[in-house]
């Protein structure tokens, strides 16, 4: 990746232990406090490790994250940390919670039910600040993106697509179908010791409000 980053990805099919892995090597890296190496990137199924050439070399960091990789176990299945985020499901706070209903056969009751009846991970942070992608969901909840995409969603809006949910850290262009809103601030830079409410590895459990 360029001259300052290396991008490790993993090959494991089942995309909730790939995740697992990647979370892993990223605290073993960030961990073993390697000169030169800033904090690690974590995707889905791959990590950003990004470093400073005129103090650690490509190969010579190579060589050290094949070791980590090959004595590597997969962070536990149940995440240390879990937050909960009050939701509002449908109506004015989830427009496209019906629409979702008929297309998955199912009543907007048992999508929440579904989504609120256990803590799921966050697997990443990506495409704007705070924003979180959060899964894997079960099967019965799989649906693709929009097939038109909103030039502008509301800030706090919880949506779900491609075996996800995910919350808009702010009012930004989407293509993920709404099903309800929190009034929870995914970021905030004067907040400490993180801007960013969620973290890659947390566990998210979304509470229904009347």
């Amino acid at each position: 990746m360029g001259e300052a980053a290396l991008m490790i990805e993993c090959t494991e099919p089942d995309m909730a232990l790939a995740n697992r892995f990647v979370l892993s090597l990223s605290k073993a890296i960030d961990r073993a406090k390697l000169s030169g190496v800033l904090p690690t990137v974590p995707a889905i199924a791959s990590l950003i490790v990004r470093f400073d050439p005129l103090v650690q070399s490509p190969a010579s960091l190579e060589s050290v994250l094949n070791r980590l990789v090959r004595y590597l176990e997969p962070a536990p299945e149940q995440p240390e940390r879990i937050v909960e985020i009050p939701t509002r499901f449908g109506g004015q706070w989830g427009e496209d919670l019906l629409d979702v209903a008929k297309t998955l056969h199912l009543l907007p009751s048992e999508i929440v039910e579904l989504l609120c009846d256990q803590p799921y991970r966050v697997m990443c942070i990506g495409f704007a600040v705070g924003h979180p992608y959060i899964g894997p969901l079960p099967p019965s909840l799989h649906l693709p993106r929009r097939a038109t995409p909103r030039s502008g969603v509301p800030k706090g809006s919880v949506a779900m697509a491609a075996g996800m949910a995910n919350i808009y850290p702010a009012p930004l262009p989407g293509g993920w179908h709404l099903i309800g809103y929190t009034e929870l601030s995914l970021f905030d830079p004067h907040r400490t010791p993180s801007p960013s409410l969620l973290a890659a590895g947390d566990g998210v459990r979304f509470v229904p409000m009347i």
